[in-house]
């Protein structure tokens, strides 16, 4: 068991996942969210605000939506900022926007506390397991002293150097996942149309050089109706692929292909699926194809002699 008390702000789809992964390494957190539902769900000890976390923890984890709400909860009234002490550790777990990172980190710094990002990768399903995989930025002591605690939610640990970097690297991963996926999608469309076998397209996808993660994880299961529920949303996804943009116009890269998640995410948006896993872009794309769904017979078609039959 850490020695270290451990505090959590943010106990949402990945945050209360992340709480789950302490509390049965038998990690006591101290934890608050907004929303009471959240809260309740976490099994977390129930804290009166993210000041009283800040105050009572000796590592402080936030798992937020965006850099608004992350600054926000840090540097509002009575925030994270107004309590942090000399020593501590605060670890941001959120997607955010490196450069309001750099400067929360410096204003911690000022008070002799350290802020590390660390954006994390593998899903919700990871964030059940304790098996995600952090990429920190910020100062590597700091981060070899709390390795104990983030033993319990991650599997991998790798730091990536100074303040920014482990949100930096987060975009980049981010931005080639809402590639995959969409491109993934438009694929498994087509080849819906086209009248092949779903499953074998998936085999033939994952032995050949347009193998993914999107191929590998999640169409096995959207081909038959599980659209994996619980991961990041459409709207989240449009939001990482928008600050990647950002992040590269600000180094001159030059930008040549955000236009398609872009565009993708953005249809999902618009049709309605917002709130909806970021998977279901794949119904968007059919929306527009024809009204296809994968895990479905073609429109029109007879289940009985369509080339999947609706089921396999």
């Amino acid at each position: 068991m850490s020695e270290l008390r451990v505090g959590f702000i943010g106990l949402g789809n990945m945050g209360g996942r992340m709480t789950g992964s302490l509390l049965r390494g038998g990690v006591d957190v101290l934890g608050f969210d907004a929303q009471q539902a959240n809260l309740d769900a976490s099994g977390a000890t129930v804290a009166a605000s993210g000041a009283q976390v800040t105050r009572e923890s000796d590592v402080v984890l936030l798992s937020l939506p965006n850099s608004r709400i992350v600054e926000a909860v840090v540097l509002g009234d009575d925030g994270v900022l107004a309590n942090v002490r000399e020593g501590q550790v605060v670890v941001d777990l959120s997607t955010a926007a490196p450069a309001s990172t750099r400067a929360i980190a410096e204003k911690l710094a000022a008070k002799g506390a350290h802020y590390l990002d660390a954006g994390i990768s593998g899903g919700a399903a990871a964030a059940e397991k304790g098996t995600l995989t952090l990429m920190v930025g910020g100062d590597a002591d700091a981060l070899a002293r709390i390795q104990p605690v983030l033993a319990h939610i991650a599997t991998t640990v790798v730091h990536m150097g100074a303040s920014g970097s482990g949100h930096v690297t987060k975009l980049l991963n981010n931005f080639l996942n809402a590639v995959a996926l969409s491109a993934t999608a438009e694929v498994m469309v087509a080849g819906k149309k086209a009248g092949l076998d779903l499953d074998a397209l998936l085999e033939v996808l994952n032995a050949s050089s347009g193998v993914n993660f999107a191929t590998l994880n999640r169409f096995p299961k959207i081909v038959h109706g599980d659209y994996l529920k619980g991961g990041l949303t459409n709207t989240l996804m449009m939001k990482d692929v928008q600050l990647y943009t950002e992040l590269i116009a600000d180094l001159g890269v030059a930008g040549l292909h955000a236009s398609g998640p872009v565009a993708a995410f953005g249809l999902a948006i618009a049709s309605g699926r917002a709130d909806e896993i970021s998977n279901t872009v794949v119904d968007a794309i059919g929306d527009v194809s024809g009204g296809v769904r994968l895990h479905l017979p073609l429109p029109g078609a007879d289940a009985a002699t369509s080339p999947e039959g609706g089921t396999r």
